[in-house]
């Protein structure tokens, strides 16, 4: 039997000054082999997040199944108030935990990261300069790789093919991109023309490297489905819907020039104490980026064009030749 009247019906949720969402999903199901180092690595990870992000930063940790000691820690952040939000799930895949911690909430910029992301200073402030320069910013990745140039970019390259503000330009941070490969295992994962120029775009002071990954990157809220549903633990999913949504909706995926992010892996080394200790505090008040804050209408016809020219453009011959108008030479372009 149910007595009185509910104090909170009918009461709205109070208004807060939260504007941008980081949502990490954590699984680290015990500490052996594979996962030996996760747990500092995750340490790492979330110290220099917290040192590097400004106080209207709302952080969100899914607890994908991982072990006791994680929980543990986990449980911690949280009472201690150096998190806002912790889901403790089974392991439901990365992608249906990045769900959970989508739903129920409205930001409009939201930072989906795995758990080995070392952060830097000015990784806000780099992204959001993207986002107010490029109003068709769909994500951000703030680590740059040169050989994303074709994944889910057809949009971007029909929109400016012929404009002089696409242009390849000298690498940023040859050091960090190396970094990346070897974080993945893979040392020789560019040549040195992917370690020479990638593909920019630029307004006015600012630019921006054509595409993006997915290891970490910031997205405009509104080309999130907050109801997806994944059959797949990882890989696949992660591409169809995180990714290719965004170029389907008719926005960009861009990167950073410079380095704001190192993908850490699952083995520690020096390196990684030394950058987190070397951090300065960023607690300052940000101005929330102006994005596009809702989907007028998803233009099929423009969708269908950038389609069919990513079925031309990507032609041997014909990307050899888009290349060399964009500032290879001819041997940079047939191997890059």
């Amino acid at each position: 039997m149910r007595e009185g009247f509910n104090p909170n019906k009918n009461i709205k949720i109070e208004e807060n000054t939260f504007f941008h969402q980081v949502i990490i999903p954590v699984y680290i199901p015990y500490e052996d082999k594979y996962f030996k180092d996760s747990l500092i690595i995750l340490k790492y990870s979330l110290n220099s997040l917290f040192i590097t992000s400004h106080k209207h930063t709302f952080f969100t940790i899914v607890n994908n199944g991982s072990c006791k000691k994680v929980i543990e820690y986990l449980n911690d952040l949280l009472i201690n108030k150096k998190i806002h939000e912790l889901i403790h799930t089974n392991n439901i895949g990365k992608l249906n935990a990045i769900t959970k911690g989508t739903s129920g909430q409205n930001f409009p910029i939201i930072t989906i990261s795995d758990a080995d992301v070392l952060f830097l200073n000015n990784w806000q402030k780099e992204t959001y300069n993207i986002f107010n320069t490029f109003p068709k910013t769909g994500v951000v990745s703030t680590t740059p790789n040169s050989k994303l140039l074709k994944y889910n970019t057809a949009n971007i390259i029909l929109a400016n093919l012929f404009s002089k503000k696409m242009r390849f330009s000298k690498v940023k941070d040859k050091k960090s991109m190396k970094m990346f490969g070897k974080s993945i295992g893979n040392e020789k994962l560019f040549n040195k023309y992917h370690l020479d120029q990638y593909l920019t775009i630029n307004k006015k002071d600012t630019f921006a490297v054509v595409g993006a990954g997915h290891f970490v990157g910031t997205y405009n809220a509104i080309v999130l489905d907050k109801t997806n549903y994944s059959n797949y633990k990882m890989g696949v999913s992660i591409r169809n819907f995180l990714d290719k949504p965004i170029f389907d909706k008719g926005f960009w995926r861009l990167s950073t020039v410079n380095n704001f992010t190192y993908h850490m892996g699952n083995t520690i080394e020096p390196w990684m104490e030394d950058v987190v200790t070397s951090l300065s505090n960023e607690t300052d008040i940000f101005e929330a980026p102006v994005i596009e804050s809702r989907i007028k209408s998803i233009n099929y016809v423009s969708i269908l064009m950038s389609f069919m020219f990513s079925k031309l453009i990507y032609r041997k011959n014909i990307w050899h030749f888009f290349l060399r108008l964009k500032g290879l030479t001819n041997e940079a372009s047939k191997k890059y």
